[in-house]
């Protein structure tokens, strides 16, 4: 029999209060969605494809507590994250653990969807016994190679195995310590992913556009060279349409977050805000918004150049596809220079951006200005302060290590490797050593 409290109207942890009509295309997933890997967007896609409407239920941090360890993110964080997704509908915070009945039936939702793994409660029984019971529950496949547990894991074993050197020779199977078979077949899966996470918001047709850009080491890292470089398309999608301003904002978006999510959201609404003065919305027959935002997205070597350690903890193919399942994000380009030189910005396909947008915190120990060539164009411009702008994969390893006994305990339930003691106090020193070549860089400059 099911314990979970059902909510009276009024009470219901959002709208509506009633219970809505069940329908076999309105769908229900639930889960802790810590951290907003390409593994949880790849569920809500698959989710989403099954019907035309996807509710995501986010257990609360207490719970979640109770029945799995800690949470890295807090809830208005992890809702932040789901909310942020293509494919989700609507969150539905402080959902139950063990999956409802009555709340995916109030919620008018038929089917439950899950991967193919199986998740328990503190007891040790099937979260989804009740909705398999009555046979409202589908599974998809689970995406391999990505989870929470492995993220901590290199996090606190300070592991680099994960960098991708080149991601054009990975996706061609040119990359890796397997068979040249293996590799192939891994490049294929990735190719794929990429093409599928390029959809919009219904998960079947075409949505943002994915490029790459190849250009010399050299001006990857630095500031010094002007080089065109050249773009490549990986998965074609939707181009911007005439009158769209063209926007671009670049980084590294490690341990993607709410940190990363409200700044697309500040310059979407701060695009929103111009298309308002210009005119934009007094045409009805315009079903896009007046803004085309780019991200560019910068290589695994490149961001451990200027942090050290083993930043970043996810590598570009797993950062790209956080950025690319976002709905704020109209096309991402793999491999992006760390400076975008005037050569490289009037060279986007696109055309020359309209606006280089920065936020308010900087994760990257900058010893010059990136932005120089945005700034002598006249394009750039800066998102002021908000809620999540001290969200960043610094800060998330610092939550990780400042908790590390609980977090090793959630490791060891879960069949992986803890973290000894030398291996925390090497990522220490690795990581004060990385604090005094910042410092270091800045005296230099």
């Amino acid at each position: 029999m099911e314990n979970a409290a059902i909510p009276k109207p009024g009470e219901w942890p959002i709208d509506p209060q009633t219970d809505v009509k069940i329908s076999k295309h309105r769908i229900w997933v639930d889960g802790c969605f810590d951290f907003a890997h390409h593994g949880h967007a790849g569920a809500l896609l698959q989710a989403r494809r099954l019907g035309n409407e996807l509710l995501v239920g986010i257990h609360s941090d207490e719970e979640i507590m109770e029945n799995k360890g800690p949470t890295v993110m807090t809830l208005k964080e992890r809702v932040a994250a789901v909310d942020a997704c293509r494919w989700s509908t609507k969150s539905v915070p402080y959902a139950p653990y063990v999956t409802s009945l009555p709340w995916i039936s109030h919620y008018g939702c038929q089917y439950v969807v899950h991967g193919d793994d199986i998740t328990s409660d503190s007891s040790g029984e099937d979260c989804y016994r009740y909705v398999k019971a009555a046979s409202r529950f589908l599974v998809v496949k689970r995406t391999p190679g990505i989870s929470t547990t492995d993220l901590v894991g290199r996090m606190l074993l300070c592991t680099k195995n994960h960098f991708i050197r080149s991601l054009l020779k990975a996706l061609a199977g040119e990359e890796g310590s397997e068979s040249p078979e293996e590799r192939k077949r891994l490049g294929d899966e990735m190719s794929q992913r990429i093409r599928d996470y390029a959809t919009d918001e219904t998960g079947l047709q075409p949505g943002p556009q994915v490029l790459s850009w190849a250009g010399s080491r050299a001006v990857m890292e630095d500031h010094a060279s002007e080089e065109t470089g050249t773009f490549r398309t990986l998965a074609n999608g939707k181009s911007p349409h005439q009158g769209q301003r063209i926007i671009y904002v670049d980084g590294g978006f490690d341990l993607f977050s709410s940190g990363h999510i409200e700044f697309f959201r500040q310059v979407a609404i701060a695009e929103e805000a111009i298309g308002h003065e210009n005119g934009w919305y007094e045409d009805s027959n315009k079903d896009y918004g007046p803004a085309y935002i780019v991200v560019g997205v910068h290589d695994d070597e490149v961001i451990n150049y200027w942090k050290g350690v083993n930043y970043p903890i996810m590598n570009i193919f797993e950062r790209g596809l956080c950025v690319l399942q976002c709905r704020y994000v109209n096309s991402v380009i793999f491999s992006a220079p760390f400076t975008p030189s005037k050569a490289y910005l009037i060279n986007i396909p696109y055309g020359i951006p309209d606006a280089v947008y920065h936020g308010p915190t900087s994760f990257m120990p900058l010893t010059y200005d990136p932005y120089a060539a945005a700034k002598a164009l006249g394009v750039y411009h800066e998102i002021g302060n908000h809620d999540f702008q001290n969200v960043n994969a610094g800060e998330i390893v610092q939550r990780i290590l400042k908790s590390r006994e609980m977090y090793e305990e959630r490791q060891r339930a879960k069949g992986e490797k803890a973290a000894t003691e030398e291996a925390v106090q090497r990522r220490e020193a690795m990581e004060q050593e990385a604090s005094r070549l910042e410092k270091d860089r800045a005296a230099n400059s």
